[in-house]
């Protein structure tokens, strides 16, 4: 499976990089890509100001453009999106195909004092439920938020599913790449998978913070080693995976073996 990562700034109303970038990714045979949160849209505090009207006119602008872009280069492109619903906003991750589009909602979201995502948006509070999961030749994704990836429940929730890449697009700032790179690491190696992760570039400044993203995209593979790995500049990052890798790694550890063991004593 080649994948790849599109490590962008927010683009606005703007299309004329996803174009170009998703031309390149298509003439190098990637048949997935991925962007990190916020790039589609602007950031969080900016759309606490912005009209719920253009909010909406931003993600159905976007929306027309993937679905063009997916079955113009016959690519999946995996997308953070802020959808308006009978005037009430949600933070999604959009799955656009060439022959159909798809929307997981985030189930968890960002409740600090400085960054309350749960408080403005409209995602319902409500038990975990699987995270968005499909194919891509032959090749079995699931998606999860960067913040959800600090969360067993979704792990549990995928654990019997035979993943062979988790894609997480990320927003990640305030010098916290050393924490999301071990955490992402860790998750990789534990569950005897691919980690794939998108974090946009930029910044945005208040009257308090300047909020620094600092990109570092990256792949970690199901041994639990970096691959892959970006700076802070925008940059396409083309990947291959492996689902023979995957199987090789969970045959090798034996994490699922052990607890399914202990499954089966339990049923007893």
């Amino acid at each position: 499976m080649i994948a790849a990562v599109l490590q962008l700034n927010a683009q606005g109303m703007s299309s004329t990089k996803l174009y170009n970038y998703i031309r390149i990714a298509s003439k190098k045979n990637v048949k997935l890509i991925l962007l990190g949160e916020y790039v589609l849209n602007p950031f969080f505090k900016e759309l606490e100001h912005m009209s719920i009207a253009m909010i909406k006119e931003q993600a159905l602008h976007q929306i027309k453009v993937l679905k063009e872009l997916s079955s113009t280069y016959t690519i999946t492109i995996i997308a953070p999106l802020i959808i308006v619903k009978k005037d009430k906003v949600y933070k999604c991750i959009a799955k656009f195909a060439p022959a159909s589009t798809s929307y997981y909602q985030q189930q968890i979201l960002i409740n600090y004092t400085h960054w309350n995502e749960e408080k403005f948006f409209s995602n319902p509070i409500q038990v975990i439920v699987s995270p968005m999961i499909f194919k891509v030749n032959g090749f079995r994704f699931a998606v999860i938020s960067g913040f959800e990836l600090h969360f067993d429940n979704f792990f549990t929730k995928l654990s019997n599913k035979n993943i062979d890449c988790i894609l997480v697009p990320s927003v990640s700032t305030f010098d916290s790449y050393e924490r999301w790179k071990a955490l992402s690491i860790t998750r990789a190696f534990t569950n005897n998978v691919y980690i794939l992760r998108a974090n946009r570039i930029g910044e945005y400044i208040d009257k308090d913070l300047t909020w620094k993203f600092y990109g570092d995209s990256f792949l970690a593979s199901p041994n639990g080693e970096l691959l892959n790995h970006l700076g802070n500049k925008e940059e396409l990052m083309i990947v291959e995976m492996n689902h023979t890798q995957v199987v090789q790694s969970r045959r090798t550890w034996g994490f699922k073996e052990a607890l399914n063991k202990r499954l089966k004593n339990n049923k007893g």
